[in-house]
């Protein structure tokens, strides 16, 4: 499912038009689909008030829609018109109906608006959507002051946005001072880029994406999409009745410190939750048997130190003669930044010889962006993933945190392609960009994964997949939408608060099994 632009959205609106669809049809579309939406969280509409502020362009339009059909399902609606001239006024001689219609314009003090908000346990916010442009001001700034007021008063106050809350930038997710959020976002036709940037995340409430009739293929050439699955589910490994555990492939997974015992431990453990036949630990030779003693599955590489859970730089070639019969490589979890470390991960990265798909993480980016002395995707050339929080996407780029976070997307994209890896930058709404301009982005913003480890569990996550044949980029949006819905299911039972990076382990396989019985881990088809 493409993610778009205001514009991007606009030119597809004018290709469905030329393809035989028209505005018109697309509208009365959206007014259902944002209607069933509704219908569908409140549980009953019938003698439910609903408030629906209208905006003068195709956002009213489509909330005029929503109107008559939860008016003609039993609600007792009241269309709140902020004045303009725009389609919107074309849709009101469509509602034909007993609706109670109240106008900004004629509403001294707002007291018409006031007393419909103290009386609704629903609102739909359909003034502006898309179409803000400018510093909310004026009697608009007033109407949705007022309905930021309400909901403060009276939580329990269900907020639907159409496409997106009023004040919301569709293009970088900055809020006007004046946007009230909302509960639910029903998103039209394709989801806007806003909503998974910025302050979009968290004024968006929960996001839903709605058909409303475009044809296929038109947006074909819109190179950011939002993972769905619709296309996880064909996409996950396949799982032979005549397989054995070299069907599944090998992970080599380098990790492990004396500070980050447990980086290691739960790398190498996802690997093998993911899917992967067989999963090789090299480790530090004084941590294998504390890791051991927790991870009995995997086999393990124990490797020469230079002092107490430090290997040595020596310890390079052994794993690279070990890695020659391994299916996937994943180096840096909990490694540290000793200094023999640095060679180690050197040596293995920079060197001529050949390894397989490998994924690079935590400590293994640090030592990359440690050397400024020459670029460190000209000296390590291999394709590769590289999985940065923006902490470390600053030190790799050599730009600043709050730089990285202003343009989670745009950075990403970029970097992919001068560094010709896929990057997996990690955070609420992890962004997995391609070296050819491509990106998708993951639908799961959960605050329950911001836990210590959590990023190790999606390293481990896709290197297993890659063991098992996955491509570079399918074993990265993968990994990302698996770690992601295993976050949510965790957090249904536990809550946002006290997840452990270990309890997603054995949900991994729940989320896999039901994905392909067809059961659905919450985010959008």
């Amino acid at each position: 499912m493409k993610i778009v632009t205001a514009d991007q959205m606009r030119r597809i609106e004018e290709r469905s038009e030329q393809a035989g669809v028209s505005t018109d049809a697309l509208m009365e579309n959206a007014g259902l689909a944002v209607a069933e939406c509704i219908r569908h969280h409140v549980g009953r509409v019938d003698g439910t008030t609903v408030v629906v502020l209208v905006g003068p362009g195709n956002n009213g339009g489509d909330g005029l829609v929503a109107a008559r059909h939860l008016h003609d399902w039993g609600a007792r609606v009241v269309a709140y018109l902020y004045p303009g001239e725009g389609r919107a006024h074309a849709k009101m001689a469509t509602l034909d109906r007993d609706i109670d219609v109240l106008s900004a314009a004629a509403d001294a003090n707002l007291t018409a608006l006031k007393y419909a908000l103290g009386a609704a346990p629903v609102v739909l916010d359909a003034l502006l959507g898309t179409g803000r442009s400018r510093p909310i001001e004026g009697v608009l700034r007033d109407v949705l002051l007022e309905l930021a007021r309400a909901k403060a008063s009276r939580p329990g106050l269900l907020v639907f946005a159409l496409d997106l809350p009023t004040g919301i930038d569709s293009d970088t997710g900055a809020a006007d001072p004046a946007c009230p959020g909302a509960d639910f976002t029903v998103t039209l036709g394709r989801p806007k880029v806003g909503l998974y940037l910025s302050q979009g995340v968290e004024m968006a409430g929960v996001t839903e994406v709605v058909d409303i009739g475009i044809p296929d293929g038109l947006d074909d050439d819109i190179g950011l999409e939002l993972i769905t699955e619709s296309w996880v589910r064909p996409a996950l490994p396949e799982r032979q009745l005549s397989a054995h555990k070299g069907t599944f492939g090998k992970a080599m997974v380098v990790a492990g410190s004396q500070e980050y015992v447990g980086a290691a431990y739960l790398a190498a453990s996802a690997a093998g939750r993911a899917g992967a036949g067989l999963v090789t630990l090299a480790i530090p030779r004084s941590l294998q048997m504390a890791v051991a003693a927790k991870a009995v599955e995997p086999t393990y590489l124990p490797l020469p130190e230079s002092a107490f859970g430090v290997p040595s730089a020596e310890a390079a070639e052994l794993v690279l003669g070990a890695a020659k019969g391994y299916d996937s490589f994943l180096v840096g979890c909990g490694l540290g930044q000793a200094d023999a470390t640095h060679k180690m991960v050197e040596c293995l990265l920079y060197s001529d010889r050949s390894l397989p798909p490998t994924v690079v993480d935590a400590d293994g980016l640090n030592i990359l962006a440690h050397y400024q002395d020459s670029p460190w995707w000209e000296r390590f050339s291999k394709a590769a993933i590289v999985t940065p929080h923006a902490g470390e996407m600053a030190r790799l780029s050599g730009t600043s945190t709050e730089t990285v976070l202003r343009d989670r997307i745009g950075l990403a994209v970029r970097s992919a392609t001068a560094w010709n890896k896929v990057v997996v930058l990690k955070g609420s709404h992890t962004v997995v960009a391609l070296p050819d301009g491509r990106a998708a982005i993951s639908p799961y913003a959960n605050p329950a994964l911001a836990s210590a480890g959590t990023g190790d569990v999606l390293a481990g996550t896709i290197v297993g997949l890659l063991a098992q044949g996955k491509s570079l980029e399918d074993a990265a949006k993968l990994g990302v939408y698996l770690h992601g819905a295993a976050g949510e299911l965790v957090a249904d039972d536990l809550g946002d608060a006290g997840l452990l990076a270990g309890d997603l382990l054995p949900v991994l396989p729940r989320v896999m099994k039901e994905l392909k019985a067809g059961g659905r881990a919450r985010g959008p088809k």
